[in-house]
């Protein structure tokens, strides 16, 4: 029994949730324009309706369990239907569609020899399609279930729907009169390639396809919804004059052969608890429909029952919607944070109001990158839009705007890095912030693992699991550190004995011979690859000279643009990058560059562009590119008609035909010699 203040409370409850379904329900059926997902929506109904059920004396007849829908809009002449057009029950689990199962068969036992079908619930918006003879006279949204809006003419201009049925002669007879119900929806990837389409025409993009599909239905402008990928599937005869099918699985034939669309993933089922698996396999695989389904209807295959069994409120008793765990959510923005990754990107992440998603407790989401929070104007405090499809990582798609308050934050991207405190940078045209400080904390690992590459330094031994180990026990905090490691010190590493400690320290100390240009590739600097180490060892003789080269400067030779070049003059510049380089000094990592000391042009390389395929007999493929780049020349990776010439081995690959093909000359490794002049 409640006592007088609980009784109170939840009478203050059941007011707030009347109110808040009238306010969504006009937000959704009337303005196209939902700001909550429709799981959320389903939930305060079915909070409603068990208040209502333990307080049967508290139903009003304007509360929202006692109509079906909204009320329509003014903009389109109104429609009445020729019998309501209801919407169904919900099912959040297996146990729920038991309990209904139950209910129905206390009413009739026949319910016990029924068998059912199980259809995808398309998120779209349902319509009314009226034909007389055969030909389709009109076609009305389902608005509050008894009136609708007369959307005739944008029909009309549906590809999918029939404006003659049946389509050919080998269909059943037309009816003098027909009144099928449909589903008006837009597939997924139509949606996103009208969203590209919009975006780059400077248009305001939608939120996802059941919002776009009723908002192209619903134009004053016939054009405007012939322009849009709208679809239709069909699944009801609302009103016939003439003998029907008597099961649902023949009136989806029946539909068919008429030439109406139909779904092809919609399965008949001897049992419920069959039918209730084919539900669950579908939450599973639910990405895989070309379109959006929040849920599959469960409905008795034989219509006689099901229309005996009449209705309970407003929903008919012979059919359920097993709804799925919601893929898209309403959550508060509580924050955003930055996460620096391994190649020093920033990218922002939103730190929300934990909220179900899919059965999931999501706290955070990404936010791709700053623009994106820009362009979508997402502030910290708003009410946001989350999205977790499959088993994707969740996602903000934007803010609720409608419901601000004014007490939200614009957010300003860093400009030091959370990780390592030194400032940011984005270049012009680029979408991404980056941390260019080669000791950051976050970044250490990843240039690590690029530093002891076969492309880089070629650190024999040292692979991605000992950089961890070296990095975890803080015996490496910078590159530069590899060359001060000590025996003893690595001796005390886990599956350490001294033949890989000796091999280890012997392969660092080899790697100070490498050339300059493998240092410069080493270095990780953005956009710096071996083709332009090569080319700017080519050009300073060592990282000194390097270091001090312009911006002018640097943009003069070829292939350096001018974000290369920033990021050149911006990773010499910080004072973190500087001490590497003293202590690589320090260390005897200094190489100086044999190349300069002879001008480029009088190398017997200089100019031309090599690309090596196969294997050739005494040098593998790293040594013929030093050899080539030792000598002025350039090694690309793939055959144009700028290659000069193509350096063969055995076994080459399909850069032997398109060299033959383009053209371009052929070399062994003596042929690659002899051009040297060896």
């Amino acid at each position: 029994m409640e006592n007088d203040s609980q009784s109170v409370a939840l009478r203050q409850r059941l007011e707030e949730l009347r109110r808040a379904i009238h306010y969504h329900n006009y937000r959704y059926h009337v303005l196209d324009d939902p700001v909550i997902s429709d799981y959320e929506f389903d939930r305060l109904l079915a909070e409603l309706r068990q208040i209502e059920a333990d307080h049967p004396e508290w139903i009003t007849p304007d509360s929202p369990t006692q109509r079906v829908g909204s009320i329509p809009a003014t903009k389109f002449e109104k429609v009445r239907h020729p019998a309501p057009i209801l919407s169904l029950a919900n099912a959040f689990s297996a146990e729920d569609v038991r309990a209904w199962y139950e209910r129905i068969l206390k009413l009739d036992e026949r319910v016990s020899q029924t068998s059912y079908v199980v259809e995808p619930k398309i998120d779209g918006l349902s319509v009314v399609l009226h034909y007389r003879d055969g030909v389709f006279i009109l076609g009305a949204t389902r608005g509050d279930g008894e009136i609708g809006e007369d959307v005739t003419v944008n029909l009309r201009t549906l590809k999918s729907l029939p404006l003659r049925v049946p389509i050919n002669e080998k269909g059943p007879p037309a009816l003098p009169y027909l009144a099928v119900r449909g589903e008006v929806y837009m597939n997924v990837h139509d949606f996103e390639e009208l969203n590209q389409r919009l975006e780059a025409a400077g248009e305001k993009t939608y939120l996802n396809p059941r919002n776009t599909a009723a908002g192209s239905l619903r134009q004053l402008d016939p054009a405007l919804t012939a322009s849009r990928p709208l679809n239709l599937l069909t699944y009801q005869i609302v009103a016939a004059e003439g003998e029907l099918p008597r099961t649902q699985w023949e009136t989806l034939g029946y539909l068919r052969d008429l030439g109406f669309p139909v779904t092809q993933h919609a399965s008949l089922h001897p049992t419920l608890d069959s039918a209730i698996a084919e539900c669950q396999a579908w939450a599973d695989k639910r990405d895989t429909l070309p379109y959006e389904v929040d849920g599959m209807v469960i409905k008795i295959n034989d219509l006689v029952l099901a229309q005996n069994l009449g209705f309970v409120g407003k929903d008919p008793r012979g059919a359920i919607a097993f709804k799925f765990p919601a893929q898209e959510v309403t959550t508060r923005l509580l924050g955003i944070g930055v996460n620096v990754g391994r190649t020093g990107v920033l990218t922002p992440y939103a730190m929300l109001e934990p909220v179900d998603i899919g059965g999931v407790i999501v706290k955070q989401a990404t936010l791709h990158n700053f623009d994106y929070i820009a362009e979508k104007d997402i502030r910290i405090g708003d009410r946001v839009r989350v999205k977790r499809a499959g088993e994707v990582i969740p996602y903000v798609i934007g803010p609720v705007e409608a419901l601000r308050t004014g007490d939200e934050q614009v957010y300003q991207p860093p400009k030091i890095c959370p990780s390592c405190g030194e400032p940011v940078e984005n270049l012009p045209g680029e979408v991404y912030w980056y941390c260019v400080n080669a000791s950051c904390p976050a970044q250490l690992i990843r240039n690590l693992e690029h530093f002891v590459s076969r492309p880089a330094m070629d650190i024999v031994g040292l692979g991605i699991r000992i950089v961890e180990q070296l990095v975890e026990a803080g015996l490496v905090k910078d590159v530069a550190d590899l060359y001060t490691l000590r025996r003893e010190d690595l001796l005390k590493l886990e599956g350490f004995a001294d033949k890989k400690v000796d091999n280890l320290l012997t392969a660092i100390q080899a790697s100070k011979t490498q050339p300059l240009a493998r240092l410069i590739t080493a270095l990780g600097i953005r956009g710096v690859g071996e083709v332009m180490a090569a080319d700017l060892s080519r050009v300073y003789t060592d990282l000194d000279q390097l270091s001090h080269a312009s911006l002018e400067e640097l943009q003069t030779l070829e292939g350096v643009g001018p974000n290369t070049a920033q990021a050149i003059v911006d990773w010499f510049a910080r004072p973190a990058n500087r001490r590497i380089l003293e202590k690589l000094r320090s260390a005897g990592v200094w190489p100086t560059s044999q190349a300069v000391q002879q001008a480029v042009e009088q190398q017997p390389f200089a100019g031309l562009t090599f690309v090596i395929t196969g294997t050739l007999p005494s040098m593998s493929r790293d040594d013929v590119k030093d050899y080539i780049q030792s000598r002025g020349g350039k090694v690309t990776d793939s055959v144009s008609k700028k290659t000069s010439y193509l350096v063969v081995g055995d076994a080459p690959g399909s850069k032997l035909a398109k060299a033959q093909e383009l053209g371009v000359p052929i070399l062994d490794e003596t042929g690659l010699r002899r051009l040297a002049g060896e």
